[in-house]
């Protein structure tokens, strides 16, 4: 959860610290305060575009500064969870060690966003200097935005599909991976076909070339390291006059000449004579000695050994030194060719017979690969079927389940369904399957084309939302789906910024009840004008517009600070937004019981959620989205 939230130099605001509750917290203010400057910072903090205008006059940079507490299984020393695998998208701490970043002494981690005056924009995460995505991909995992302009995401036939399958859960992320794994196989197998069929002249030219040189290769069947050890022999046979004379110069000093003549001492007898010396003294230093000398006489007779081996096999072979350099050149005609040396020359004819494979364009192989393709493509449409089936399932839930909570929120007659449908296309389309008898186009989200609709009232035609929704109905339905959703969303705050324009009445205080139960199971953070939606808080937040500077400034800038409001305070900011005014005691009336009236909506909430008897999502949603007689406000 974001725990504090920084900003300082933003807009209006010159130095502001919001200290945000786990449940839900609003943020209220007079048009003008600086509320937006929250969402704006939280903007920043996601790493949205960079305004220098948002730059408060006279300063230099503005800063947002988050510091997130997440989870302890979270933990960025736990075993990470694998993506690839599952389809989970990663948390915030373990994308946050993946960037490097350290956790603060309390465990939490802090996110920066910096903003010069001359546009320049800097990140931090954790202490570290982080490229902009980074930070975006750590705050979005741990934070989402929603206000009317971030609602427009709905009219976004992908994201529709996202939502549906948000809802679904495994039903469809089960079938759906089956789908993916499936497709990539066949695309493959598709571009391979389609490869060699379009290119089998330049790939049976590239595949003669490589047959004869693996041909050339195969002839002269050279060896690992072949090269090199002919090399030395050569040598050795160039050389075996001078190398008998030094073997046999060494061996004469080592034990004395073969036949015995010699007159100078060598050293197997000299190393005997001292042995013999040491053994007669009475002296036990020196009789200590000779366990060395005889290690020593050991050695010295091995090399000795070796030295006479080595001249037995010594011999000027002028025949089998012609054949070592006939040897050699072969050797040097293949790595002119193919490589340095004989190693490199067996490494590409290990990659040639390799890439033989994927050169093959004969008939046989041409009509293997298309079995393989159709196969797959089987394969492909059933898993994109059951796709398709457990979508449909899921949209009638989850029409259900919104238009149920749309029924709280103003807009009792309304219903929204979803409709999940193929795009038909033409059976030469690269993309294209066929499933069911129709040729659909095969995306990497299946085949499904998914349409969020609404029916404003009764007797209404079912339109997309994008033209059956005002911006304030959309928000309000951008509502009744996260509400929905809750369960799935692994966001764990969520923002709404003036979530409720164009709501008042009892609607305003269904759209609060609502909040109150998403903050449940979600951080809530709202920014709102509507005194029905703060009296759910669990903190309430003002934005207060301090006039001028301090006595004696000139640089005429408006400064806005940020409040935590007791249970005095805020009675008297909700009864400035009831009225206008906090001064009557009919408004102070009015918002303390508003106070008491959401107080007690929110323990009857908290003791049927406490209900032990257990019901489906589908039931929950019905019964929390079921209209209350309670009045407030």
């Amino acid at each position: 959860m974001l725990a504090e939230l920084r900003i300082q130099g933003l807009g209006v605001i010159e130095d502001a610290t919001l200290d945000l509750h786990p449940g839900l917290t609003v943020v209220t203010g007079e048009t003008g305060a600086g509320k937006t400057m929250v969402v704006t910072g939280l903007h920043l903090l996601g790493g949205g575009r960079a305004d220098s205008s948002r730059v408060r006059r006279g300063a230099t940079r503005a800063t947002v500064e988050g510091r997130f507490l997440l989870p302890p299984s979270d933990a960025p020393d736990d075993e990470p969870p694998d993506e690839e695998a599952d389809g989970a998208p990663r948390s915030a701490l373990h994308l946050a060690a993946d960037a490097g970043a350290a956790l603060d002494d309390d465990g939490s981690l802090i996110a920066a966003r910096t903003v010069s005056a001359d546009g320049r924009s800097r990140a931090h995460l954790g202490g570290r200097s982080v490229p902009m995505a980074v930070l975006g991909d750590v705050t979005d995992a741990a934070l989402a935005v929603h206000g009317q302009h971030e609602a427009l995401r709905l009219l976004r036939a992908a994201e529709q599909r996202a939502v549906l399958d948000r809802f679904a859960g495994a039903t469809v992320a089960e079938p759906l991976a089956a789908y993916r794994r499936t497709r990539t196989a066949w695309r493959r197998a598709v571009a391979e076909l389609t490869r060699r069929r379009e290119q089998a002249r330049e790939m049976s030219r590239e595949a003669d070339m490589l047959r004869h040189g693996l041909t050339e290769i195969e002839a002269v069947d050279p060896q690992p390291g072949e090269d090199a050890d002919l090399v030395a022999e050569a040598r050795r046979l160039a050389d075996a006059d001078d190398l008998r004379a030094t073997a046999a110069t060494a061996l004469a000093a080592l034990a004395g000449p073969p036949d015995g003549t010699g007159e100078d001492p060598d050293a197997v007898g000299l190393l005997g004579e001292a042995r013999r010396r040491l053994q007669g003294s009475d002296d036990p230093a020196l009789a200590g000695l000779d366990p060395r000398l005889a290690e020593a006489a050991a050695l010295l007779g091995d090399a000795a050994a070796e030295l006479t081996d080595y001249l037995e096999r010594l011999e000027a072979d002028p025949q089998r030194l012609e054949q070592v350099l006939a040897r050699q050149a072969d050797l040097k005609g293949l790595t002119r060719k193919y490589a340095a040396d004989v190693d490199g020359v067996l490494a590409w004819a290990d990659a040639a017979r390799e890439k033989l494979t994927g050169l093959d364009t004969s008939d046989e192989a041409l009509a293997a690969l298309a079995a393989e393709a159709e196969q797959l493509a089987g394969e492909v449409a059933g898993h994109a079927a059951a796709v398709s089936a457990a979508r449909r399932e899921a949209a009638d839930r989850f029409g259900a389940a919104v238009s149920a909570e749309l029924d709280g929120l103003a807009m009792g007659s309304a219903s929204v369904q979803l409709a999940v449908g193929v795009k038909e296309v033409a059976a030469t389309d690269a993309a294209a399957l066929e499933v069911d008898g129709r040729w659909v186009v095969a995306g990497p989200d299946g085949v499904d084309e998914v349409e969020l609709l609404l029916t404003p009232h009764a007797g209404a035609p079912a339109l997309p939302v994008h033209k059956g929704a005002s911006g304030g109905e959309l928000s309000r339905v951008m509502l009744a789906v996260e509400v929905v959703l809750a369960g799935a969303d692994t966001t764990p705050t969520l923002v709404f910024d003036e979530v409720d324009a164009g709501v008042g009445g009892r609607a305003a205080v269904e759209v609060g009840r609502r909040l109150a139960r998403l903050a449940r199971t979600h951080q809530v953070v709202v920014v709102t004008h509507l005194a029905q939606v703060a009296a759910y808080a669990d903190r309430h937040l003002v934005v207060d517009k301090g006039g001028l500077a301090d006595a004696g400034a000139t640089d005429g800038v408006t400064r806005s600070a940020v409040r935590t409001l007791d249970d005095g305070d805020r009675t008297i900011e909700l009864a400035r937004m009831l009225a206008g005014t906090e001064e009557t005691e009919t408004g102070r009336a009015h918002a303390e019981e508003l106070l008491a009236a959401a107080a007690a909506d929110r323990s009857a909430e908290d003791q049927d959620a406490a209900a032990p008897t257990p019901i489906s999502r589908g039931a929950t949603t019905r019964r929390h989205g079921s209209r209350r007689s309670r009045r407030a406000g």
